[in-house]
């Protein structure tokens, strides 16, 4: 390592070149990488929905609706225009109305009351018409904003494909918007504990270098996620300052007997180890998400992973070499640090140990058994205003035609009688409004020849489809148990069918995020307990820092089922692994300097010293990583992002609460268990003189 160290000191300003170089065509590169802004595409691709989905792709002409258009006008035919003018749009791939249903020749001679009414409300009522329309994925920003030009102010326009226009568009200036909020506070406090007022521009340009370096890399991947393209970047910033941190505070410490390159060799090969062990720990919890069968943890692990690895490598290669090549500028611009003498504060911490634990251990206790029965979101919605347009339209659709989910049922289409019965039996089940089938349309004993309009919709070469008008919500406890319900009687007629929609993806993503969830939480543990196991020696240690920090997650989650909120399944996922891979740091810092203090010093005075000599360092990390998450919190109006946002920023307090109270408590009740428990500890053994303890 001191070849290495020292190829770094000596080819500096090459180094630094190179590194700029690369990250400037990262930047031109991360425009290049789509994002995918379709939870569905993630799920696994055996499961029913998806299969669905594939074949309504493959076979059927008319794609299946993700939008909806309420135009009001008492004008059968200028309907039919306005419907024309919309499916003429680029990007519009499906239209469906009234005519489509019964048949426009029948539409057009035939009065309205003599048609099947319930058919005809799903369409038309009092005056108003709804359309259903399918907007090609990925052109939905730009058709929503065209529709809206042809509908007006007056008309109304929701659904799925306007949320993710929505979300497109407050997506694109979210990760700024967080970098807003938290480039001053990091600013900050890196003067704050810094000693040159260069010093905290160096991290940020190395930060930058490094998140340059991910996000152009990502265009080996067909696609991101919206989720990983917005968090990403705060993440990797935020859980990887450390490391720079780390490393300049060795060369400060060699700056006082060496000169600037040999300081720099010194400090290179010195943190190697500290942060190589910090970015482990945080690696193993990134990359426990890649072992989701749900795809978006896949997307984010890797990505975040690979921001981790490049975020080492710019702090150990590009950092010493952007600090020797400034290292003029950087002395003429010292200050005196912030001296914080936090004696008292880890003397305080010391006397109320034994309370503080006994409040933890009740606050555990009901907090582990409180996290299993949260409510939990598992679709994309957007975070309105009760003003927005959004908003007002969805109101105003339901107002006049109720809440409308619709469902999908595709089987073989080579047994119309047993379609026939399916339908009638589908119709009993409660929340369902209305079916419209090839069956419905047309009497099953007249040719298909004779029906050329019914084709495309509802029957392609193998099989049929059948729409389900319901008023369920998209998800809900009632939607899920109804979607059993229709899966089992669809079940008693065909063997082979498929649901699709919104809510029977949700219902998929539900049943495969159950299992996905106690897979990443126990290979994020077992991983880490690994790590610490290699790190400390120890059988004790292990267990005692992943508890503490598995504690503070429990009660993080107990808060949002006490506050009785639901909580994106998504964010739920990815705090089990990031609180627990980005704060374990903590105690490790403190077990370790714990560890070293006690070959020289008794459990309560290695223990204060352990506390009061890097409590700041902590405290620096985590209201970093706080002030990170209430970024995203602030700047989000996606829930995904924004709940994520509030159990980062509100986790990352609760380790440091934990770190700085419960766990000097354990490690000093157990430092007996740890002395038997780990290789070579060395720990100081108090003599007892005659007479003492008597």
């Amino acid at each position: 390592m001191d070849k290495v160290a020292g190829f770094i000191v000596k080819h500096n300003k090459p180094i630094v070149i190179i590194f700029l170089i690369l990250t400037a065509i990262g930047a031109v590169l991360s425009f290049l990488v789509p994002v995918n802004y379709n939870l569905e595409d993630y799920l696994p691709k055996d499961s029913k929905s998806t299969i669905g989905i594939k074949i309504m792709e493959e076979e059927f002409t008319e794609d299946f609706p993700s939008a909806s258009i309420m135009i009001t006008n008492d004008n059968i035919l200028e309907i039919l225009e306005c419907k024309e003018k919309i499916a003429s749009l680029d990007g519009v791939s499906s239209l469906m109305w009234l005519d489509d249903a019964v048949g426009k020749d029948v539409l057009l001679s035939t009065p309205l009351e003599f048609l099947d009414q319930d058919i005809v409300e799903q369409y038309y009522k009092e005056g108003k018409a709804l359309f259903s329309l399918a907007i090609r994925p990925g052109d939905e920003v730009r058709v929503v904003e065209e529709l809206y030009e042809i509908i007006g102010e007056d008309n109304s326009l929701s659904g799925s494909s306007v949320n993710k226009a929505v979300i497109q568009d407050i997506s694109s200036t979210e990760t700024l918007n967080a970098m807003i909020i938290l480039l001053p506070v990091v600013i900050g406090v890196l003067l704050l504990t810094t000693s040159s007022w260069l010093e905290p521009l160096l991290f940020l340009i190395t930060m930058g270098v490094a998140i340059g370096l991910n996000m152009g890399s990502n265009v080996i991947f067909s696609d991101i996620s919206f989720v990983t393209k917005t968090v990403s970047p705060i993440l990797q910033m935020a859980v990887s300052l450390d490391y720079a941190i780390f490393l300049m505070h060795s060369f400060k410490e060699y700056r006082e007997e060496y000169d600037a390159p040999t300081a720099m060799k010194k400090a290179i090969t010195k943190s190697l180890k500290s942060v190589s062990s910090s970015a482990a720990t945080t690696v193993i919890g990134f990359l426990a998400l890649v072992f989701m069968r749900f795809g978006i943890g896949k997307d984010l692990g890797l990505i975040l992973v690979k921001g981790v690895a490049l975020s080492y490598l710019s702090v150990m290669i590009f950092l010493p070499a952007l600090t020797i090549w400034s290292i003029k500028i950087l002395d003429k611009t010292s200050h005196k640090p912030l001296n914080l003498n936090l004696k008292r504060f880890g003397k305080g911490l010391m006397s109320l140990r034994i309370p503080l634990l006994a409040l933890s251990i009740l606050a555990i206790v009901p907090s582990f058994l409180a996290k299993d029965k949260i409510d939990f979101e598992y679709g994309m919605s957007v975070q309105s205003s009760n003003s927005s347009r959004a908003s007002v339209d969805e109101r105003s659709i339901e107002d006049h035609f109720g809440k409308t989910n619709q469902i999908v049922v595709l089987v073989p289409n080579d047994n119309m009688g047993a379609e026939t019965l399916l339908v009638n039996d589908l119709a009993k089940i409660p929340g369902i409004k209305s079916i419209i089938s090839y069956d419905n349309i047309i009497n099953s004993s007249i040719p298909v020849e004779f029906v050329k309009e019914a084709e495309g919709i509802f029957r392609s070469e193998n099989y049929s489809r059948i729409i389900l008008y319901s008023d369920y919500a998209e998800e809900s406890p009632e939607t899920f148990s109804a979607i059993e319900t229709i899966q089992e009687t669809v079940d008693q007629y065909f063997d082979e069918n498929y649901l699709a929609g919104s809510s029977a993806s949700i219902y998929d993503i539900r049943n495969v995020v159950s299992v996905d969830n106690k897979v990443v939480t126990l290979i994020a543990v077992a991983g880490i307990f690994l790590v610490l196991l290699i790190a400390f020696k120890s059988l004790s240690i292990p267990l005692i820092l992943v508890l503490t920090i598995e504690s503070a997650i429990w009660i993080n989650l107990a808060v949002t089922y006490f506050q009785d909120q639901p909580l994106n399944f998504i964010g739920f996922l990815i705090i089990n692994t990031v609180q627990l891979g980005a704060t374990v740091d903590y105690a490790i810092l403190i077990t370790d300097r714990y560890m070293h203090n006690r070959k020289k010093l008794t459990t309560k005075e290695a223990m204060s010293k352990s506390i009061a000599n890097n409590i700041a360092a902590v405290m620096t990390s985590a209201v970093i990583l706080a002030v990170a998450g209430l970024a995203l919190y602030l700047t989000s109006g996606t829930p995904i992002v924004s709940e994520l946002g509030v159990l980062l920023g509100r986790g990352t307090l609760l380790s440091f609460a934990m770190v700085s109270t419960v766990l000097p408590a354990l490690l000093m009740l157990l430092d007996f268990v740890i002395r038997k428990t780990t290789l070579k500890h060395s720990f100081y053994i108090e003599k007892k003189t005659r007479g003492e303890n008597k």
